[in-house]
């Protein structure tokens, strides 16, 4: 029976593993103790509690997302309001508003009366068109019209959608987001996120699926080379162990990038991919109690912030959890001076809208700095990305930071795995 090797166990790899398996027996190779990479859950012992390595919102339009959880039986695993509202906080301006989509494509929402954002000027959305058509070299903030539009939402939006400023971020892969989702209408916007955690929707029923039929996940199985002849990888190598592959063996490449530079490199002339990367900081409060928390955060179950270094802030039973985006420019920030800032945006944000308030004292709190989250987003890294293709017969390329037409996002890694899949020619029509 056919082998497949998928060297890596974040959603990228379990995403092709999960296509795979039936097909072919399937090992899936993983460095770290568990699996998921930047998507998993755990449990926190400063904390007390297990709580996820960051937060990642899905839209209704994520169908990659969707499909993966239908075929391991997760579908239900994700809440959300059910309606494409996002709520905000507007912290120089002291304002709280909420963004309520149209249900169809024709955006009444940015009509005067509408529940569009303050400020705005319909010829702001121009903004939109611009990014739709830009090309591979524009950045965002090229496409950007000035006013209440863009920094209200496109900007917090983007910065958020591709972990890179606007200043140098790709507009065509901005563009694609929004030509997938908002362009869609209102309906394709709807977020969703776990109702437990990143682990419990998107790992741990990928690999009991795996297990159900018949293939394995290896953890603490880190390769460190490969052995290579006549196109085709003959070897991977484990430290001091040295597993041959054979004839009919094929592998899945789905490492971050610079593990993926790192084996591929000396086997192929000519090997690129995104070498510039940018960091996330997630902040995580852990309350004395789960919190009474009223109105349109109550019903999303997060909120946007504008004009401080707060991004999006998860209301998480009796944790608060902040996502900080684009974060290599808080570099040189002390850790317990952002902790403690981020602390009081986050009381005047959400302390309005919960009964009895916030403590004006910082809660326990984990700060989470992930430095190489993702590639950045810009233009020239774009162009970095390689397909799925290699020059092996039995190698394909998995990961959100290959060519998916998307930043790094859940979205796009599972749409790697996919293709990487369906590049194997292990599946009909493949």
């Amino acid at each position: 029976m056919t082998h497949v090797h998928v060297i890596g166990g974040g959603l990228a790899g379990l995403s092709a593993a999960i296509e795979l398996a039936g097909r072919a027996f399937v090992t899936v190779h993983e460095a770290g103790p568990a699996c998921g990479g930047r998507a998993r859950s755990y449990h926190d012992k400063a904390l007390g509690t297990r709580i996820d390595n960051g937060n990642h919102l899905v839209l209704s339009a994520n169908d990659a997302v969707f499909r993966y959880l239908g075929l391991i039986g997760a579908e239900k695993s994700l809440k959300g309001p059910g309606v494409p509202i996002f709520p905000y906080f507007d912290l120089e301006a002291d304002l709280a508003w909420a963004l309520r989509l149209s249900r169809g494509r024709v955006p009444f929402w940015a009509l005067p009366g509408g529940a569009r954002v303050p400020g705005m000027k319909m010829r702001e959305l121009g903004s939109l068109f611009r990014l739709l058509k830009a090309d591979d070299a524009a950045t965002v903030e090229s496409c950007l019209i000035p006013g209440m539009l863009s920094r209200r939402l496109l900007e917090p939006f983007a910065v958020s959608a591709l972990n890179t400023d606007c200043a140098t971020g790709s507009a065509r892969l901005l563009g694609n987001i929004v030509e997938q989702s908002l362009a869609k209408g209102g309906m394709a916007c709807c977020p969703w996120y776990p109702s437990e955690g990143l682990s419990e929707s998107f790992v741990d029923p990928a690999v009991a699926h795996l297990g159900a039929l018949g293939s394995e996940v290896r953890h603490g199985a880190r390769v460190t080379g490969l052995e290579t002849r006549d196109g085709r990888v003959t070897a991977l190598v484990f430290g001091a162990e040295t597993m041959a592959l054979g004839a009919e063996d094929h592998v899945v490449m789905a490492v971050p990038a610079p593990v993926a530079s790192g084996l591929l490199a000396p086997h192929w002339p000519g090997f690129t991919a995104p070498d510039a990367f940018e960091s996330i900081v997630n902040v995580h409060y852990r309350l004395p109690e789960v919190p009474d928390v009223r109105g349109r955060v109550a019903q999303a179950g997060f909120v946007g912030v504008v004009g401080g270094i707060t991004e999006w802030v998860f209301v998480k039973d009796d944790i608060l959890s902040v996502t900080v985006s684009a974060a290599n420019r808080y570099g040189s920030r002390d850790h317990e001076n952002l902790k403690a800032t981020i602390w009081q945006e986050v009381r005047r944000v959400i302390g309005p809208v919960v009964s009895g308030g916030l403590p004006v004292v910082m809660p326990p709190v984990r700060l989470v700095w992930e430095k190489r989250a993702t590639f950045a987003a810009t233009p020239a890294q774009d162009r970095l990305r390689p397909g799925a293709a290699t020059p092996f017969g039995n190698m394909v390329l998995a990961g959100d930071w290959t060519q998916t037409g998307l930043p790094s996002t859940i979205e796009g890694a599972i749409r790697s795995g996919v293709t990487a899949s369906r590049a194997s020619g292990l599946l009909p029509g493949g």
